[in-house]
């Protein structure tokens, strides 16, 4: 498998580096779409399907024999940012694919095409998850809503890999909570304005939302154990206009990440109470909305510890890391997880050298460099999990 990857190496750095040239935002990508479209067309007997409301492709590919189905999931979307990385083949639009979702694109293309040569040893069906908007548009719940998980019979297991700043070549993940789920949180303090210079006869929203900056940071700590943690980060203070006028409202915005669904069910109660008691020090109301975007990404125990032992066969124990606690950051493949049970990994694919404008950086950084080098070994990982998985599922 990773022999029959490097033959692929060239042509999967030409299809990653016109990605990456070429970047697209949101749940319409029509110019990836087609390069992804291009690139599985020497494919025969792969059945394509195009999503209707966003530009997703998902391709099924069927084995000699009947079995159980495997998903495989890349996300193809890029960030609004402009590229500050000095690589030959720079963004040439104000976005950028900082967070390596071309390498992720290319990935699963290659995964296509290592498991198309073998399908007559295939006993089930793997579908491939090209998928728009991950970057904060909900790609993930679009395809499940238009069945993504219906177009090849449902998954019995489904696997994604995610690059990073770590060791070339290198494995990561946990089971269990291995990315926090994130809610946006906004709250509306409202009192009654009046004149600056005369803030006793108002009612000053703005002294009762900066002291609930503090309280909800406290609130975390003492309502939430620090094994089960939560991180709570306003972002945004908005209120008034006019200097010497006291406004009736001020608003207060920002990010919640949790690592358990307990946490999840109870920040909403918890967040609600602080918020009204602290407004209601000052003579004012507060009004709470929080939006829990996505869940945890919850690796499955027993498909993770699979996944961990397939990859020490394909790559050696020494390329495999354990993470001791999840990430903070959050992904929609969680939405994913929520049905399927599977296994969320990344890869490290920072390169052997790098400028030092780009030292240290990390995704999202308008300066991170990926190496795409290591898209042969991402490629053959994802075919290779999902060949294992087929054999493990299909067992009677």
């Amino acid at each position: 498998m990773l022999e029959d990857a490097r033959a692929l190496l060239p042509d999967l750095v030409t299809l990653r580096r016109d990605l990456h040239r070429h970047p697209e935002v949101g749940l319409h990508l029509p110019r990836t779409q087609q390069a992804v479209l291009r690139a599985l067309d020497g494919l025969p007997g792969l059945e394509i399907v195009r999503g209707s409301a966003t530009t997703s492709v998902v391709a099924v590919l069927r084995g000699a024999r009947p079995g159980p189905t495997v998903l495989l999931r890349g996300d193809m979307d890029a960030l609004p940012v402009t590229e500050l990385a000095e690589v030959e083949y720079k963004s040439v639009n104000d976005a950028m694919h900082a967070c390596g979702h071309d390498l992720h694109t290319t990935g699963l293309v290659g995964a296509a095409h290592l498991l198309h040569a073998a399908r007559d040893t295939l006993a089930g069906t793997v579908a491939f998850m090209f998928q728009p908007g991950e970057e904060g548009h909900d790609g993930a719940q679009v395809m499940l809503d238009e069945g993504v998980l219906a177009v090849a019979g449902p998954p019995a297991a489904a696997f994604a890999v995610h690059v990073g700043p770590g060791d070339r070549g290198t494995f990561v993940t946990r089971p269990g909570p291995v990315l926090a789920g994130a809610a946006e949180l906004r709250i509306v303090v409202r009192g009654s304005g009046g004149h600056g210079s005369q803030p006793h006869s108002a009612h000053d929203p703005i002294p009762a939302a900066a002291e609930l900056v503090g309280a909800l940071q406290t609130m975390v700590t003492r309502r939430f154990p620090a094994f089960d943690p939560v991180v709570l980060s306003i972002t945004r203070m908005r209120a008034g206009d006019a200097l010497n006028v006291i406004p009736d409202t001020a608003e207060l915005a920002g990010t919640v990440r949790m690592v358990s669904a307990e946490a999840a069910a109870r920040l909403p109660q918890h967040i609600t109470e602080v918020a009204e008691a602290v407004a209601a020090a000052h003579g004012c109301t507060a009004e709470v909305d929080f939006d829990l975007g996505y869940p945890v990404t919850l690796n499955d125990p027993a498909e993770t510890e699979a996944a961990v032992a397939d990859l020490t066969d394909l790559v050696g124990a020494e390329s495999i890391v354990t993470m001791p606690y999840p990430a903070m950051g959050s992904e929609d493949f969680s939405k994913v997880l929520e049905r399927v049970p599977g296994t969320y990994l990344f890869l490290g694919a920072r390169p052997d050298e790098l400028p030092e404008s780009a030292r240290g950086e990390v995704n999202h950084s308008p300066r991170i460099v990926f190496d795409d080098a290591v898209l042969d070994t991402q490629a053959a990982a994802l075919a290779w999990l999902a060949v294992r998985a087929l054999q493990r599922h299909g067992l009677t």
